[in-house]
């Protein structure tokens, strides 16, 4: 057994403890919390700082991780994906090694468990180790062309079907985006899929070339799409922002994880969760910045009593792949945010996302959520730049 103290314990799921104790056995299971007070100090780890369950990643490209640095930062979304589509073929030692380096740096990070996306098996050998829990989402695209999706639902139904049967983890195949996902493709998908137990993601509302597609049928996307030989003289809009396409073809039935939301208005939020109680809404804000150089408004999310996530993306699309840093970027942009309001983002709300929470996200008793000790809080215990992270289970 150990019991391991703070300045104070945020047990997430309940009220922060000052000078409390988190109690654990020798699997790292919550036995109970408790106070300072009520217990003899040469039986105690005493830490100065915070104590917080382990973080929760809940988007990120594995997969992309050895192309840090190659695609230029604040081009806006439509460069950044042709950078990515032309760039990402490199020696198949070269992607392993950077997947492996990647994960260890998420593991430093006090990250435990990823919601990552795969287009391609690169990162299966990784996962089947063991090293962190992954929701795997297999992501399907058929850039709008109906008449190409049952060849892209048989080759990426294929690498689900290679997907490593670890410990819980778990998987999916899911829309890759609005802007790229026709009405078959996601018919077949939804069918595919179990009817309810398991999270379905997308890209949502990353750009506002996405917003015009859909709203007036004009912009940036026919150019982008016309480059790869891609006609959308069939496409027709709808008139409305992008996420109603996405409503009308998905499952209310499943977890469902709406990513970026970079232009996300309180209405499209309001839209969503009447379509489906259990959503949920990754942010990604070093990689907004990354890509676009702008940021969500999140009190769109605060006033909607929307459930906030925290993903890192790629190493293609940010600095590090690091929640830690995320909140940091989000306190130093939009500080009106709480402390503990980010904390919830970066754990329970993450594991409830991914179905994770029966073991993560909360100190809470018969869970195995990981501690952190988080070192340099403000007085106020607000983020602040030299706010660090150490694991200590």
């Amino acid at each position: 057994m150990r019991k391991i103290t703070a300045d104070k314990v945020y047990p997430v799921s309940s009220e922060p403890i000052a000078n409390g104790v988190v109690i654990v056995d020798n699997n790292g299971k919550i036995l109970a919390l408790e106070r300072r007070d009520q217990h003899d100090p040469a039986s105690l780890e005493i830490h100065r700082g915070a104590l917080v369950p382990v973080l929760i990643n809940t988007h990120c490209h594995l997969e992309l991780s050895h192309m840090k640095g190659l695609v230029d930062t604040g081009t806006g979304l439509i460069p950044f994906i042709t950078g990515v589509v032309t760039k990402r073929n490199q020696p198949a030692e070269v992607i392993a090694d950077a997947i492996t380096r990647a994960e260890l740096e998420m593991l430093d990070g006090g990250i435990v468990a990823v919601g990552d996306i795969s287009n391609t098996v690169d990162t299966f050998a990784t996962k089947a180790k063991g090293k962190m829990r992954y929701y795997t989402f297999v992501e399907l695209f058929d850039f709008l062309q109906d008449t190409g999706a049952e060849k892209a639902f048989s080759d990426w139904k294929t690498v689900y079907d290679q997907l490593p049967s670890t410990p819980g983890s778990a998987g999916a195949l899911v829309p890759h985006a609005p802007y790229s996902v026709s009405e078959t493709l996601f018919r077949m998908i939804r069918q595919a899929n179990p009817k309810n137990g398991i999270t379905v993601s997308i890209h949502n509302q990353e750009t506002p070339p996405e917003t015009e597609l859909f709203e007036r049928g004009s912009g940036d996307f026919y150019d982008f799409y016309g480059r790869f030989g891609i006609s959308l003289e069939h496409f027709k809009a709808t008139g409305q922002s992008s996420i109603h396409y996405a409503l009308e073809h998905m499952d209310p039935g499943q977890r469902t994880l709406f990513v970026h939301n970079t232009l996300t208005a309180g209405a499209d939020i309001r839209a969503a969760q009447a379509w489906n109680p259990d959503t949920y809404w990754a942010t990604c804000p070093n990689a907004n910045l990354y890509i676009e150089n702008r940021l969500p408004d999140y009190r769109n999310f605060l006033e909607t009593g929307a459930r906030v996530t925290i993903g890192t993306d790629s190493l293609t699309s940010n600095w590090q792949l690091s929640v830690l840093e995320e909140i940091k970027t989000i306190s130093r942009y939009q500080s009106y945010v709480p402390f503990e309001t980010l904390l919830r983002w970066a754990t329970l709300n993450g594991a409830l996302a991914l179905g994770f929470d029966d073991t993560l996200g909360s100190f809470e008793a018969g869970k195995i959520p990981g501690v952190l000790l988080l070192q340099g809080l403000s007085p106020a215990w607000d983020m602040t730049a030299e706010t660090t992270v150490r694991r200590l289970i």
